[in-house]
């Protein structure tokens, strides 16, 4: 599925960590995707509940990288700390678990990085052998008007771009052909 934006945000977020978050940044946007992962829910939490998959699913023109020691204790209020590049400009971006459910649920929040507001919500239902994972994110651009002007131009574009490399990626690892038969 296409990713989508929107001005809109659904039920609200909640939970103490995510309420003081988005209270004090105010996203003025949201993007959500949803997809069907043929495989069973065990396995695909486990594949997202492990920081080093992160960036088999990020665009490499990115140039994404961990700088946090692996593995990490994935954990409400666990810190991961990465390397970005947006264009020629490389940026730090560091992250914090807000909530951590497993194996439905967990989602980060950007404590440092591109965006003024970048709150992410993962959520995985088992439908049979397959999963409905669903991203929501929760995001405002920095450098207030001029950012909320990039945000439809520019930024969304990106979003989308690097979404939909996600959807891709995630279904040919995990295709039936690209999977082991256990």
């Amino acid at each position: 599925m296409t990713p989508t934006t929107t001005p809109e945000f659904g039920p609200a977020p909640t939970g103490p960590l995510t309420t003081d978050y988005l209270r004090a940044r105010a996203p003025l946007r949201q993007l959500v995707q949803e997809a069907v992962v043929a495989a069973p829910l065990s396995e695909v939490f486990t594949f997202f509940a492990d920081a080093r998959n992160l960036g088999a699913i990020t665009p490499p023109w990115l140039g994404f990288r961990i700088q946090t020691p692996l593995p990490i204790e994935m954990r409400e209020g666990a810190l991961i700390d990465y390397r970005i590049r947006l264009g020629p400009v490389p940026l730090s971006w560091r992250t914090r678990i807000d909530s951590w459910e497993p194996p439905h649920r967990f989602v980060d929040s950007q404590l440092r990085g591109p965006y003024r507001c970048w709150w992410h919500e993962h959520t995985f239902e088992a439908c049979g052998d397959t999963t409905r994972m669903t991203d929501r994110v929760l995001f405002a651009p920095v450098l207030g008007r001029l950012g909320q002007a990039c945000a439809g131009l520019v930024v969304e574009h990106q979003l989308r771009r690097i979404f939909e490399y996600r959807a891709a990626t995630i279904d040919r690892l995990f295709a039936p052909t690209g999977r082991d038969a256990s």
